[in-house]
């Protein structure tokens, strides 16, 4: 029998040893906006409370390991992941790695505003560990992937957010370092950039490269990592299974963002039924997309794996901007009972009267767990582009709505 490839990491070599890692900040609880309440209160003590974000944080990523860090927004996995690039200093505990470390942070930290474009390549290109020649001989391929030819000589200060974080994360990759550390980088820049991203995952994934990624996507976290932990408050609530880890996140979610109860008074508890396999977006000719124009179909195609027995589930597609209540619900009608291991497809096309933004697609699978609870699963799809004209509205809708002169006036 073939041994698990996630086995095959968890036993390999160490890259990334964490033992007992503590972290905490003082935050002062008074703030002094102005000169003159300095100069009013110059012997006034500034009150401080300790906030303690890492609690004592161990364990180890493996050579080859593409390893997810997940939590919610506050619980310690940035700062964790900035101690691991030598970025903050942890109070206690240690850090040993083994290799050459690349580490994508935050938008502009190693960048000089004041630089040029090239001149940052070559900074950037020295500091991953690269020679002078070797930063050099590359920076056309890093152009080329941040598609930034014709601004090199720009200052940084010029660049847009977009402009910046496609330029740091193609000298990362250029550096070709045995660990990358990547901090949500898919939240960041245009569709078509998220995808490349991806691409570079699965190749460095496919070529043995240590992978350390931070993310609150739960599709990437199951389709891409070997193991997966959460953190939850600076401690460790779970590590393994990325598909049971993605549960432990969810169900916090679940705990912090959805009702709790259903539409008829049931309970709600988070399960994990269903593994994404894949879910995009199909162009006319049922190549992936994406982008939509304005009033163009929307035409999905998502692939599902049963990862335990399913009966009397029923599902909604979900259709929101980024950020905003759904414009589109769809319910759909299940197969009566999914075994385990079995596949399930769920597709086809939907009117588009989106006006241009960004959209999210999400899936909710239900099942009634016992009289009186629903057992519900959140599988966020993907997110994608309406393109076209601005407009006032959120949708383009048809009328025949028409301005008239009343003619009985009076005399």
């Amino acid at each position: 029998m073939a041994a698990n490839p996630r086995q095959q990491h968890s036993a390999g070599p160490v890259a990334i040893e964490v033992r007992d890692l503590r972290k905490s900040f003082r935050v002062p609880e008074h703030r002094v906006d102005s000169l003159m309440e300095r100069l009013a209160r110059p012997l006034t003590r500034a009150d401080y409370r300790t906030l303690d974000t890492l609690k004592g944080i161990s364990f180890d990523v493996h050579q080859g390991e593409f390893f997810g860090i997940v939590g919610r927004n506050g619980s310690g996995k940035s700062s964790l992941l900035k101690i691991l690039a030598s970025i903050y200093r942890a109070d206690a505990g240690r850090v040993r790695v083994a290799g050459r470390m690349a580490p994508f942070i935050e938008l502009g930290v190693g960048f000089n505003p004041e630089l040029t474009g090239r001149q940052n390549i070559e900074l950037n290109g020295v500091l991953m560990g690269l020679t002078r020649r070797e930063t050099l001989a590359r920076v056309d391929a890093i152009l080329d992937f941040a598609e930034l030819h014709g601004f090199d000589e720009l200052k940084l200060k010029n660049y847009s957010s977009g402009m910046l974080v496609r330029l740091a994360f193609a000298v990362m990759v250029q550096a070709e370092a045995d660990i990358m550390l990547v901090d949500e980088v898919l939240a960041v820049g245009d569709a078509a950039f998220a995808r490349r991203c991806m691409e570079v995952f699965r190749e460095r994934r496919a070529a043995g490269t240590t992978i350390v990624l931070v993310t609150h996507d739960m599709a990437t976290v199951q389709q891409l990592c070997h193991r997966a932990m959460l953190i939850e408050d600076g401690v460790i609530r779970q590590i393994g299974d990325p598909a049971d880890v993605a549960l432990a996140y969810n169900s916090l979610q679940f705990a912090q963002e959805m009702p709790a109860t259903g539409p008829d008074g049931q309970a709600i508890t988070a399960v994990h039924h269903l593994h994404l396999e894949h879910a995009e977006l199909h162009g006319a000719d049922g190549r992936p997309v994406e982008a939509v124009a304005a009033g163009d179909p929307i035409r999905l195609a998502v692939g599902l794996q049963a990862v335990a027995d399913l009966a009397g589930a029923a599902a909604r597609i979900q259709l929101r901007p980024e950020s905003g209540l759904p414009v589109g619900v769809f319910d759909l009608e299940l197969p009566d009972a999914i075994a385990r291991g079995e596949r399930l497809q769920l597709g086809g096309a939907i009117a588009n009267p989106l006006a241009p933004g960004h959209y999210i697609v999400d899936c909710f699978i239900a099942t009634e767990d016992a009289p009186g609870s629903l057992a519900m699963q959140h599988i966020r799809l993907l997110g994608f582009e309406v393109t076209g004209a601005a407009t006032d509205g959120m949708l383009h809708l048809t009328h025949d709505l028409a301005a008239v002169v009343d003619g009985g006036g009076s005399r």
